[in-house]
């Protein structure tokens, strides 16, 4: 039988075991220490029993108390909800113009729309509405395809752009690569190039482009290419892009051009949320009154 020792040096006996002349002194756990782990063990498992945990392969328990993450989710947005109906019954009860006019609905309005804009616009416009050039127009410029005007600005939100919504804004630009040469879809887009130039006025009426504008494009976007809203035809005699500038980036647009589509975000927000985006994005500097 192994020999416990007592150790004058540490004050703590040995277990009995020795490796090399090196005993092993016993030291055991702290009493305090495993009192908490055992405090832990029995609190671990009343939580585990009272809250959702141990799935299996059919279903997870739910717990005694029947508390879910997403519950306590819904419970607080009715109670957010409650808390600001005073304001959305009256958002709902107004039209956007009438809430711009109001300055605490406004104030409202362009608080609740900015979260709204961060939770489903800014994954394409960009935090701070600057959008993506290439893809997804900016909100905080004067340029507007459809219109700036704050009821504009409303229903291009709720109905949405080239969507199946019935009230969604439509327009098809046609692949020109299919009706044009290679040489006058050039032309065109030097000619395009030069709408924006201030300095070319004169000049550009010469090129070969000016023709081939003139009876293939200035029905949509106008005679000088100042574009037309009712049809959804950006300006093109502005400093501003979508799908890049120069004669390259407008040769591939005329060729074979891209139309980004929008959904119709008044069915899945619902109105009153539809007039705060309105509102918010009105006031970020682009809007027109």
């Amino acid at each position: 039988m192994a020999e416990h020792r007592y150790d004058p040096v540490t004050g703590q006996y040995t277990t009995g075991h020795s490796w090399d002349g090196i005993e092993e002194l016993y030291t055991p756990l702290p009493r305090w220490w495993v009192i908490t782990l055992v405090i832990s063990f029995i609190v671990a498992i009343i939580y585990a029993a009272l809250y959702p945990g141990w799935p299996t392969t059919r279903f997870a328990f739910t717990g005694l108390l029947g508390w879910t993450s997403a519950g306590q989710l819904a419970e607080e947005q009715a109670e957010a909800r409650s808390e600001q109906a005073h304001w959305r019954n009256q958002i709902a009860a107004k039209s956007v113009a009438e809430i711009e006019q109001s300055d605490e609905l406004r104030t409202f309005a362009i608080t609740g729309g900015r979260a709204l804009f961060n939770q489903n616009c800014a994954a394409c416009h960009g935090i701070g509405a600057g959008g993506q050039q290439g893809q997804f127009p900016s909100l905080i410029d004067d340029d507007w395809l459809w219109g700036g005007k704050i009821d504009d600005v409303y229903q291009t939100i709720a109905h949405g752009i080239r969507n199946e919504d019935p009230e969604s804004r439509q327009s098809e630009m046609p692949a020109f690569a299919e009706m044009l040469s290679p040489e006058e879809i050039a032309a065109v887009a030097e000619y395009v190039a030069t709408l924006s130039d201030a300095s070319k006025a004169d000049s550009r009426k010469a090129l070969t482009g000016a023709e081939v504008f003139a009876n293939n494009c200035a029905g949509c976007h106008g005679e000088n290419g100042e574009g037309m809203r009712e049809m959804g035809a950006p300006r093109l005699a502005d400093q501003i892009w979508l799908y890049g500038d120069g004669k390259d980036a407008v040769a591939r647009q005329v060729a074979h051009p891209r139309m980004g589509m929008m959904p119709a975000w008044k069915p899945r927000l619902g109105d009153d949320a539809v007039k705060m985006l309105a509102v918010y994005v009105h006031s970020l500097g682009g809007g027109e009154k």
